[in-house]
């Protein structure tokens, strides 16, 4: 009897998507399934991120439980992805081509949160996601120095293009001011600011669009809360108890403006001395991992105390960007960030098992 396709997707059925806790033919997964005469079956698997990090596990899966089914002499399963876009809100309004808006922030400054947020959206990009990021730290711009971009976005018809480095798009008041310039504005003012950057800048179709958010629960947190459907928040955070008061603050400014936190970093989380490898906890022990459980907000991991990873900012190239050993933390990262916007995204409300870092 010749193998069909109805016989592949029961054999398919078997394998579940472990966030999702469902199989991934319920889930809408499986495309475009062929078998040829000869028994030889070429199957598409559509995932929600091109960031899964459990996608050569469903790969692995979905070719066993195939060659399982009795006359199927070969088989090949293709890997591609699809990200959903977050729900619609009708009391704000979307940005053009992006599907999903990611607010990275902290409750204050000094802990990473830009190096964080520029590391994740290239992390991102190099994952195959049309990533995006947006600098709206409007007094402090870091951003264009980060990824060493330089000079002035073009405007085509009254809309700006937003410039590009390592495989992302960017935009930041930085481009728009020269060097040092102080800018002395009201919170009206930044509101208004806040909404050209998001709605007048040709950002075409985008996956992600990072915000880098201003240290804080201030003005243009609750502009940026108020004014686009934010799929959701990161909040970085360095272990000790300064940083993580006000990091439970941050997560408590957007849990009342309804924006979902995708979960915590903790940054400069430990020192690894170059010459001996010492480790040392110099900002106190799993202070954000703690912080996170009481909070019932998902750990995505720890980053490392390490010059490397300051140097490369300081030449705009970050660590993200290369194969490296943080290079890669940077990537699970970013898959832990993808993975939660594809939750909330999914019509499951279970959270994702809290992360345990290294």
């Amino acid at each position: 009897m010749p193998v069909t396709k109805d016989q592949i997707l029961n054999s398919l059925r078997v394998v579940q998507d472990p966030d999702l806790h469902q199989d991934i033919v319920a889930l809408g997964f499986v495309r475009d399934v062929k078998v040829d005469s000869t028994g030889k079956v070429d199957v598409t698997i559509c995932l929600t991120t091109p960031a899964c990090p459990v996608k050569e596990q469903l790969k692995t899966q979905a070719e066993e439980a195939i060659r399982c089914v009795p006359g199927v002499t070969g088989v090949n399963v293709t890997m591609t992805a699809e990200v959903r876009s977050a729900r619609p809100d009708a009391n704000k309004t979307p940005i053009e081509g992006v599907r999903n808006i990611i607010a990275v922030g902290s409750g204050k400054g000094g802990v990473g949160k830009s190096t964080t947020a520029v590391n994740l959206a290239i992390a991102l990009g190099k994952m195959g996601a049309r990533t995006g990021i947006l600098d709206a730290d409007i007094y402090g711009p870091n951003v264009p120095g980060m990824l060493g971009i330089h000079g002035r976005p073009k405007v085509i018809d009254a809309r700006i293009v937003p410039m590009s480095a390592h495989g992302i798009t960017a935009m930041s008041m930085g481009f728009m001011i020269d060097g040092d310039t102080p800018l002395v504005w009201r919170g009206p003012m930044l509101h208004g600011v806040l909404k050209q950057l998001l709605q007048e800048v040709r950002w075409g179709a985008l996956d992600y669009l990072i915000i880098d958010l201003p240290p804080g629960t201030g003005d243009v947190q609750l502009s940026l809360s108020q004014t686009v459907p934010v799929t959701g928040a990161v909040i970085v955070t360095t272990p000790q108890n300064v940083a993580l008061q006000d990091a439970r603050r941050a997560v408590a400014m957007f849990q009342k403006v309804n924006v979902p936190i995708l979960g915590m970093i903790e940054n400069m989380s430990y020192f690894l001395c170059p010459k001996c490898s010492h480790r040392e906890e110099i900002f106190d022990n799993a202070g954000g991992e703690n912080a996170a459980s009481k909070l019932n907000v998902p750990f995505l991991g720890r980053l490392p105390l390490d010059t490397a990873i300051r140097k490369s900012m300081d030449q705009g190239r970050p660590v993200a960007v290369d194969d490296g050993e943080f290079g890669k933390i940077y990537v699970e990262l970013a898959q832990r960030v993808a993975q939660q916007v594809s939750l909330i995204n999914s019509d499951s409300k279970r959270p994702i098992s809290v992360v345990k870092g290294p």
